[in-house]
């Protein structure tokens, strides 16, 4: 479970990256957008590892 948490940012993170390069971003541009997934994800972490906290 803990390895698919890791893959989540890297993933939206690289799908970000490639919808910035085919649109002629600049990754300056798209800051916030990594900003928004990295919170996202953070908050998702958080959950998952409050339930796992929970249910032990």
């Amino acid at each position: 479970m803990i390895k698919f948490l890791v893959l989540i940012p890297v993933v939206l993170c690289l799908l970000w990256f490639m919808y910035l390069k085919k649109k002629d971003y600049s990754l300056g541009d798209g800051k916030q957008g990594f900003i928004y997934i990295f919170i996202f994800c953070t908050v998702i972490a958080v959950f998952y590892s409050s339930l796992l906290w929970v249910t032990e």
